[in-house]
C-alpha cells in the first residue's frame, strides 16, 4: 500500500534498455515526457537515449559517488511538487544501480514512488537460461576478493533454487573457473553476454563446456551469470 503522499510530487523508477534502445515501452516514454526532470546514473547515456526518442528534458546527475546528498536534495523537490524520473544506465534503477537511498527517503518522508516497470537483465537471462525459474536467488556482483566470493558461493551450493549474478569481463573467466572449483564442473550454468544487442550470446550446459566455449569467443561486453541447482541437468 502506498502511504498518504503530503505532495503532489512523486518519483517515477523508469526501467530503461539493456541493450536494444527499442525496448522502451510506451509508458516510460510518457512518462519521460511529463516529468519535471530526469535523475540518472550518467547524463550522457540517458541523453543519447532521449535523443532517439527526441525528448529535451533537464538532466542530473544521480550516480554512487553523489548518491547520498542527492537522494536529499531530490526528495526536497518533489515534496515541493516535482515529478521526477529516475534511471539507471541501463535496467531498473536501484537493481545493482543507484537509486535504493532516494526510494528510502521517498518512503521516509511518506512521498509517492511510482515503478515504471521494463527491461532487466537479471530476469532475462533466467527466463532464457532453460534452467530453473520456479525459485531464484539474485545475488548481484560478487566480491572483488577471491575469499569472500568463495565464502558466498560455499553458502549457496545446496540452494534448491537457481543463483542470478552479473559479472564484469575483466573478472568472468575467474569467477567461472571459481564455480566449477566450488560447485562442480558438472553444474549446469547460463552465460548471457551482451542481452539484446547485436552480438548477444547465450550459452547454456555443464559449467566446463560453458568455460571452453567463452574461451574461444570475444570477452567483450557485460555477463549475466544463471547457475542451476545441484545435480540439474538436462
Amino acid at each position: 500500500m502506498l502511504p498518504d503522499s503530503k505532495s503532489s510530487g512523486c518519483l517515477y523508477l523508469v526501467a530503461s534498455p539493456i541493450g536494444n534502445l527499442g525496448d522502451i515501452s510506451s509508458r516510460a516514454i510518457e512518462t519521460l515526457v511529463n516529468c519535471d526532470f530526469i535523475a540518472c546514473e550518467d547524463t550522457r547515456v540517458t541523453g543519447k537515449l532521449l535523443s532517439r526518442l527526441e525528448i529535451q528534458k533537464k538532466l542530473i546527475s544521480y550516480r554512487e559517488e553523489n548518491e547520498k546528498a542527492k537522494s536529499l536534495q531530490i526528495a526536497q523537490e518533489i515534496e515541493q511538487g516535482k515529478k521526477v524520473a529516475l534511471l539507471s544506465d541501463a535496467g531498473y534503477p536501484c537493481i545493482s544501480d543507484p537509486g535504493f537511498r532516494l526510494v528510502r527517503e521517498c518512503h521516509i518522508q511518506k512521498l509517492k514512488v511510482i515503478p515504471i516497470p521494463g527491461p532487466n537483465a537479471a530476469l532475462t537471462a533466467l527466463a532464457v537460461s532453460g534452467l530453473p525459474t520456479h525459485q531464484y536467488t539474485y545475488l548481484g556482483f560478487l566480491p572483488k576478493k577471491s575469499a569472500q566470493t568463495r565464502k558466498i558461493l560455499d553458502s549457496w551450493i545446496a540452494f534448491e533454487g537457481s543463483i542470478v549474478l552479473y559479472e564484469s569481463k575483466y573478472k568472468i573467466q575467474k569467477t567461472l573457473l571459481l564455480i566449477s572449483e566450488i560447485m562442480g564442473e558438472d553444474r549446469f550454468v547460463c552465460l548471457a553476454r551482451e542481452l539484446t544487442k547485436s552480438h548477444e550470446s547465450i550459452l547454456t550446459g555443464r559449467i566446463a563446456e560453458v568455460i571452453e566455449q567463452q574461451s574461444k569467443s570475444s570477452g567483450k561486453g557485460e555477463f549475466t551469470l544463471v547457475i542451476a541447482p545441484q545435480d540439474y541437468s538436462f
